[in-house]
């Protein structure tokens, strides 16, 4: 039994432990403000704010009016505010109106950049993130944009002392639109600029001019390499970045408008005045922004502050209309690809049956949960069901897929009925008389399952009956996907309506107890491909009388073999198998074409030349894995969409591929981020592919 759960510990689940436990072990670092999650999944606008401003930007109260104020701007644009900041050790991605308060009047706040960040969270303390924190903090959520006052760059004299802010190297790994009134003039502006050329990063000054801003006035004798006039092309520059999978930022530089740049001069000469003391002082490295800042405020009665609370009142607009643009252009080109002259291609050309589940993860604090009482801890939730995310893939994806499940007429209902109304759910039953599947996990400090609670009958109401009344668009479907939530009877209709019309049917196991539910009768032989993992696909082979393994392998050798095994009996009938091996990638067996195997659909049934494909995981960070719920249903929905366009295998796999990472990497089991643009592995050329080792089947 240990051997097992080790091995099953490589394979992609979708089971609701595996995913509570790298979700809370990631939810003590990282907290995404509910309001900021859900726009993101809607693809609603979010801007992403620093924090520094408020630690260290300003004196109080003003830094804590100002950050209210920006937040204020930012939604009076459309738009979410998502401010960044550490509080006691955990990066929170949207802060409260009383967390905003804790960090303006926090004495000992630090200021935290990316080398910061492990200190602080190890130590549980609290500070502002800077340009590069926050960077990484929206990226991890998926926000796109990001507005701050002005970017840290390369000091004068820098080609000396080195010292070079972590702001450009940042841009130049993390693909997030910075917007900012470019860099202060205490900086070297041309080695700064020069520095972001190197890094691959876009810069572009936002408005009439090509003028390079300087922070406090809107020239600074250098100009930017491009130019964006209006929020929509700054929206189109970055959609652009994001389409070509660069790993890389872009920097929009707005200049400070000219009614508050008129005391610019004055500003500039206490400006110089401040640095020539703090280097008469001895003051360096990270210590000299705030001192200049401080001592600029005092020479200039306090205009520069004035100046500097209008600039980022100014960025926080601009930034939010980008963000509005980008939004509309997204749902846009949804829109078109779903409703445009190709809408035949893509509505209702797939079928999946399924369900849909509303999770709640309650995680303890302490070491020990103590039953019969009140225990501290956190409460999450989220949307899922496999049936649920196969259909979010695919609609993100491009295709109009009809779903056909059931739910309560309840609040849970109306919750993911809202959050799923990207997609085409008017197959879904509301039942007056039932409660929508829901499931409640409590898990221990340390990320074990302590307890589990499921409320999922509403799934048997998926029957037979209910799904014949949708036979007309089963019939004439390219493709039918059932999950192994649905009652067996439904599954045999389902399978009768594809044998009498031949159509293709995807079944995915959705775990080692339901796997068997085709294998009881012959219905699975009118399956044509499905997606196991290695204990599901064993469970498929015990059901059908076949001998399989006491003891799960681990080296890959041997899982391959076992692999290749297993799949045999079932290509009898099945065009292809896709086994998910978590850590050790995917195998796809079936049908041998041209040194690979044909995932397209077989037009006659004959006699086969099998063979077997295995394709490599893609490298995926503990850092950056934030759930792992709905990774093989990424991987499913991707899969099929590479099918339904006749991609060849390598392409279908790797958009697979690239969908499970993304999906790995959010908060949500889809990736909100999810597009084709995004998986499509000719736009993602920084992707090294390795290259996937063949077999043969006897």
């Amino acid at each position: 039994m240990r051997m097992l759960k080790r091995a099953s510990a490589l394979i992609l689940k979708r089971g609701i432990t595996t995913y509570q436990s790298r979700l809370c072990k990631n939810d003590s670092l990282f907290r995404v403000h509910p309001s900021v999650s859900q726009a993101l999944a809607e693809n609603k606008p979010v801007v992403a704010l620093e924090s520094t401003i408020i630690t260290h930007g300003m004196p109080y109260p003003h830094n804590l009016s100002t950050a209210k104020e920006v937040e204020a701007i930012v939604r009076a644009e459309g738009a979410i505010p998502a401010t960044v900041g550490v509080i006691e050790g955990k990066v929170h991605v949207g802060l409260s109106s009383e967390a905003l308060d804790y960090l303006a009047q926090c004495k000992n706040c630090l200021k935290v950049s990316r080398r910061d960040l492990p200190y602080v969270i190890s130590k549980g303390l609290s500070g502002g993130t800077t340009v590069s924190a926050t960077m990484i903090a929206a990226h991890r959520a998926g926000i796109n944009v990001f507005v701050t006052g002005g970017i840290g760059g390369v000091h004068r004299d820098g080609e000396n002392s080195l010292d070079i802010s972590a702001d450009l190297t940042e841009l130049g790994r993390t693909p997030i639109t910075v917007v900012s009134a470019g860099v202060k003039s205490i900086l070297d502006i041309g080695r700064t600029l020069e520095f972001l050329e190197t890094q691959g990063v876009c810069v572009a000054t936002y408005g009439a001019s090509k003028n390079f801003p300087a922070f406090l006035s809107p020239e600074s004798g250098f100009t930017s390499p491009y130019q964006v006039c209006n929020p929509e092309e700054a929206a189109k520059l970055i959609a652009s970045t994001l389409s070509l999978g660069l790993q890389n930022g872009v920097l929009l530089a707005v200049p400070i408008p000219e009614e508050h740049a008129a005391a610019g001069q004055l500003i500039e000469e206490a400006i110089q005045a401040a640095v020539t003391e703090a280097s008469a002082k001895g003051i360096t490295g990270r210590d000299v922004t705030p001192f200049i800042l401080q001592k600029v405020n005092e020479l200039t009665a306090g205009k520069s502050l004035q100046a500097n609370i209008a600039l980022i009142h100014n960025n926080a607009k601009v930034g939010s209309q980008i963000a509005c643009a980008l939004s509309k252009q997204t749902a846009e080109r949804k829109t078109t690809h779903h409703h445009g002259k190709h809408a035949s291609d893509s509505e209702s050309d797939v079928v999946v049956i399924g369900g849909i589940n509303v999770d709640f993860i309650a995680k303890g604090k302490s070491k020990t949960l103590h039953f019969g009482q009140t225990n501290p801890g956190s409460v999450c939730q989220s949307f899922g069901g496999v049936g649920r995310n196969i259909a979010d893939s695919l609609s993100r994806l491009g295709r109009r897929p009809l779903f056909i499940s059931a739910t309560g007429a309840d609040s849970h209902s109306e919750a993911v009925l809202q959050y799923c109304k990207h997609m085409n759910t008017s197959g879904v039953a509301r039942l007056e008389e039932q409660s929508t599947a829901t499931y409640c996990a409590v898990i221990t400090e340390s990320g074990e399952l302590s307890l589990g609670l499921g409320d999922m009958d509403v799934h048997q109401q998926i029957t037979e009956q209910y799904v014949s009344q949708f036979e007309k668009q089963l019939s004439s479907a390219t493709l039918a996907c059932l999950d192994g939530n649905i009652p067996i009877s439904t599954i045999n209709y389902v399978c009768s309506i594809a044998n009498k019309h031949n159509i293709n049917v995807w079944y995915e196991p959705t775990d080692s107890e339901k796997a068997c539910k085709p294998f009881l009768s012959d219905a699975w032989k009118s399956l044509s491909y499905s997606s196991p993992n290695l204990t599901e696909l064993c469970t498929m082979n015990k059901t059908l009388g076949i001998p399989t393994p006491e003891v799960m392998p681990i080296s890959l050798e041997e899982v391959l073999s076992v692999a290749v095994a297993l799949s045999r009996p079932l290509l009898e009938h099945l065009h292809c198998l896709v086994v998910t091996l978590g850590a050790c990638g995917v195998l796809v067996c079936g049908e041998h074409d041209e040194g690979s195997v044909n995932l397209q659909p077989r037009k006659q049934r004959r006699r086969r030349q099998l063979c077997a494909v295995h394709y490599p995981a893609l490298a995926v960070t503990a850092e950056e894995t934030m759930n792992v719920s709905g990774a093989g249903d990424s991987l499913a929905g991707a899969l099929m969409t590479g099918i339904l366009q006749q991609r060849d295998t390598d392409t279908c796999v790797r958009m697979g591929l690239l969908a499970a990472r993304l999906s790995l990497a959010s908060p949500h089991p889809i990736a909100p981020t999810l597009t084709l643009d995004s998986v499509d592995p000719c736009n993602v050329q920084t992707q090294h592919w390795a290259k996937p080792s063949f077999m043969w089947i006897d």
